[in-house]
C-alpha cells in the first residue's frame, strides 16, 4: 500500500461495503495495459496519475462515491487546468473500469479551451483589493487577500497557516509527495502577529469559523468577492486562484529580472577582462 500524504489525504467517509484500493491492483492494471500494446510513456503517465490518486485516499485506501469529485476539486484549487485534471481523472476512471468499479467513476466534463484561460489579476488590482478591504474595515478579508497573493497558498493549504506558524515565520505544506517550506516575509509576519493579538488567537488556524473549523473554499471566495465593487475589480478575478497566480507570476518576473542582472554583470566582467588582457581584435566585421 502506498503511503498517503497526510496533509492532502481525504477523511475516510466510505462505508464498510465500499472497496479498498491496493497498489498491487495498479501493478496488475499497468501490466494489462502493457499486454494490450500501450506505449511505455503512456504507462508511466498512468502510473504517475494513479500514484497521485493514492496519495489523496484516506490511510485505509477505501474509496467512496465522492472520492474522485473531491480529488478533482482539490486539483482545481491547486491551480491545475481542467485539461490536466481531466487527464488524471481519465487514468483513475480507466483503473476503476478495470476493477469493475464503474459506479465509483466520475463522468468526464471536458471544457472548451477558452474555459481554461484563467483571468489574470494585475498588481494594481490586487492593491485596490487591499485598499477596499481597509476602507470597509474588513481586516480578516484584507489578510486573506494578502496571504494568497504573497505566500501563494491554495485554500487547501490555508489551515496550515496557524498562530504557531506565524510566530515561527515559516511552515510546511505538502503536495504530490513533496514538501515545501513557506516563508512568511517579515512585513506580513508583523501584520499577522498584530491581527492575532487583536483577535485573541493564540493557537490553531489564523482563519477559521466560530466553531474553530477551517473556512471552506466557498466562504473564502465569497469574502474576497465582496470587495469587487469597491475595488473596481471584476468578480471573476476576486478569488484565491487568481491571487495565487499573481503570486506565481510576480515571483517569475523577479527571477527573470535577477537572471538578466546576472547576465549583464557577467558581460561587464568579461568586457573589463577583455580590455585588460584580451587579444587585439582586428579584421573582423561584426
Amino acid at each position: 500500500m502506498i503511503q498517503t500524504a497526510e496533509e492532502y489525504s481525504f477523511p475516510d467517509r466510505a462505508g464498510q461495503n465500499d472497496p479498498c484500493l491496493r497498489w498491487e491492483q495498479v501493478d496488475a492494471y499497468l501490466n494489462d495495459l502493457q499486454t494490450r500494446g500501450r506505449t511505455p510513456e503512456t504507462i508511466r503517465t498512468y502510473r504517475r496519475n494513479l500514484l497521485l490518486l493514492f496519495e489523496a485516499l484516506p490511510k485505509s485506501g477505501r474509496l467512496d462515491h465522492r472520492t474522485l469529485a473531491r480529488w478533482r476539486d482539490v486539483m482545481l484549487e491547486q491551480g491545475y487546468t481542467p485539461r490536466t485534471v481531466n487527464v488524471r481523472l481519465a487514468s483513475a476512471n480507466g483503473f476503476l473500469d478495470y476493477l469493475g468499479l464503474r459506479d465509483y467513476q466520475l463522468p468526464m466534463q471536458l471544457k472548451p479551451a477558452e474555459d481554461e484561460i484563467q483571468p489574470e489579476l494585475t498588481r494594481n488590482e490586487y492593491l485596490r483589493l487591499l485598499s477596499a478591504a481597509r476602507t470597509l474595515d474588513k481586516e480578516r478579508t484584507y489578510f486573506m487577500v494578502k496571504v494568497f497573493a504573497i505566500l501563494g497558498l491554495t485554500v487547501h493549504d490555508l489551515p496550515k497557516l496557524t498562530a504557531e506558524a506565524v510566530k515561527d515565520g515559516a511552515f510546511t505544506t505538502s503536495a504530490n509527495r513533496s514538501r515545501q517550506m513557506i516563508r512568511i516575509p517579515n512585513c506580513l509576519q508583523a501584520e499577522l502577529l498584530g491581527y492575532l493579538q487583536r483577535e485573541g488567537i493564540r493557537s490553531g488556524p489564523v482563519f477559521c469559523t466560530r466553531n474553530g473549523k477551517p473556512i471552506c473554499r466557498a466562504a473564502v471566495t465569497a469574502c474576497i468577492q465582496q470587495l469587487s465593487r469597491d475595488a473596481r475589480v471584476a468578480p471573476e478575478k476576486c478569488n484565491p486562484r487568481c491571487l495565487r497566480k499573481l503570486c506565481q507570476s510576480t515571483r517569475e518576473g523577479v527571477r527573470q529580472s535577477i537572471s538578466l542582472l546576472v547576465e549583464q554583470a557577467l558581460d561587464r566582467l568579461l568586457e573589463q577582462e577583455q580590455i585588460t588582457v584580451g587579444w587585439e581584435v582586428s579584421g573582423y566585421d561584426k
